[in-house]
């Protein structure tokens, strides 16, 4: 099947699901309220910063797409769920990789400190397995626990991976469908299972999000090399000071000429900050070597293969939308 969309803007491919995201907005907003202060203080910031919010989008859509007309329950409930789990590992990732810039603003943890951030992101996680006991549903249960548990050891592999040239590209690709893309797969299992679809039907939603969730992270990782910190609402290049074997450095490591991989594999191995002037060259090589075309190619991979579990959908416009956040993982710019 091939891509087609008719916009990059992902307000409009989302028009579908509008009304169900002002909706969800009240929700979240209903749902992080706690009664200590720093708890509603942390999490009134986290949801001021915004966000694609990808993963709700993907459960809603996929309900949308394989309810044939009926009316679903429960589907905002878990799309907010969704949303606190990522939230949270955002809150201890940046916590882990020492980050000070997100969303275009400081980092919680830059904020209010690390113990804080910790302590609400696990606040986030036990308020959303509040949650996901409501719908009464063992499935939804195990989806959403393994996933959780799935992030965990994602999260162990990369920071095993952190400063080790000799990560390759199948260690790193698990690491990506481990800490992000298991999410996406969640995400859009459960909107199989909100709608009784059969296994058929689960098994492809599953595999479309596991293979798009792919395709967000394969590009994130480009983007580090490619867009600035006001495009990013991250600091360019973080992934290289942080010690992370990337996609792109992978591919310079393994097919660099000697100056470049020596460049390379010293600045993963380090632990301290990178002079400016070895960023700029690895940046330099890293965008003259190929290897960004190179990333791309892997991420369109995902998302064709994302595009054929699609064909077992219904065709409507969910569907479309889900057709055209497949062209939107391959072309955005944030």
């Amino acid at each position: 099947m091939p891509i087609t969309v008719k916009t990059k803007d992902l307000a409009q491919i989302l028009t579908p699901i509008a009304l169900d995201f002002k909706a969800l907005d009240k929700l979240i907003a209903v749902r992080l309220s706690s009664q200590v202060a720093l708890i509603d203080q942390i999490s009134s910031y986290i949801i001021q910063a915004g966000g694609k919010r990808i993963r709700p989008a993907l459960l809603l859509l996929v309900t949308k797409a394989l309810a044939k007309g009926k009316e679903v329950a429960h589907s905002l409930e878990l799309a907010a769920v969704l949303e606190f789990i990522h939230t949270a590992t955002l809150l201890h990732d940046d916590v882990v990789d020492e980050s000070t810039l997100r969303r275009g603003r400081q980092t919680a943890n830059a904020a209010f400190g690390n113990a804080a951030s910790v302590l609400v992101g696990d606040f986030l996680y036990s308020r959303a397995f509040q949650m996901m006991v409501g719908p009464g549903d063992m499935r939804i249960m195990q989806i959403l626990s393994d996933a959780t548990n799935t992030i965990a050891e994602g999260e162990v592999l990369q920071l095993l991976n952190m400063n080790d040239p000799e990560v390759d590209e199948a260690s790193y690709l698990k690491v990506i469908r481990f800490k992000t893309a298991k999410l996406f797969e969640a995400s859009s299992e459960l909107g199989a299972i909100l709608t009784n679809s059969n296994e058929s039907e689960r098994q492809h939603a599953a595999a479309f999000g596991r293979h798009i969730g792919t395709a967000f992270q394969l590009v994130d990782d480009l983007l580090d090399y490619t867009a600035n910190a006001a495009q990013m609402g991250k600091n360019a290049g973080d992934d290289l000071r942080e010690g992370k074997p990337t996609l792109p450095l992978i591919y310079l490591l393994e097919n660099g000429n000697q100056t470049e991989r020596l460049l390379v594999r010293s600045a993963i191995e380090q632990n301290t900050d990178l002079p400016e002037n070895v960023f700029e060259q690895i940046l330099q090589a890293v965008q003259n070597s190929g290897a960004l075309e190179y990333t791309h190619r892997v991420a369109k991979r995902e998302a064709d293969l994302a595009l054929e579990h699609l064909q077992a959908f219904p065709k409507n416009e969910a569907t479309e939308a889900l057709i055209a956040l497949c062209e939107y993982s391959l072309s955005r710019e944030t």
